[in-house]
């Protein structure tokens, strides 16, 4: 399968940020899906059954670790979470609920895509 046909979900409450990241990751052939708090992330998850989810953890109406947390109870989706929590105890916090990467803001683009694709290719889905 082609990159084209992947399904990312860009849940970040930043618009300019979540505007950056979907840009750039349909500029790479992926089908992008946005959501501006956690529970469109939950909702936009449950109707779509993306292949990954990027996650910004301080969000407005439910946060991005118990948007992983409650993807969990249902899914090995690959999850990368994006934040500006930099302390060993949030990223620890967020792998023992689920994620299965972890990119402190600010961060670099292509840094980001590399690990969109290193995750994907772990799973078998690019």
């Amino acid at each position: 399968m082609t990159a084209r046909a992947r399904r990312i979900l860009v849940a970040e409450d930043q618009e300019t940020l979540r505007a950056s990241i979907s840009r750039n990751l349909r500029a790479r052939g992926f089908e992008v899906l946005e959501a501006a708090n956690g529970l469109e992330a939950l909702a936009l998850w449950d109707a779509e059954q993306p292949h990954l989810l990027i996650l910004d953890v301080m969000m407005p109406r439910m946060d991005g670790l118990e948007v992983c947390r409650r993807v969990r109870e249902h899914s090995i989706v690959p999850i990368i979470i994006l934040t500006a929590m930099d302390a060993e105890s949030d990223k620890v916090a967020a792998f023992d609920i689920g994620a299965d990467d972890y990119l402190c803001k600010p961060f670099s683009v292509e840094e980001l895509l590399a690990r969109v694709r290193a995750v994907l290719r772990r799973v078998g889905r690019l």
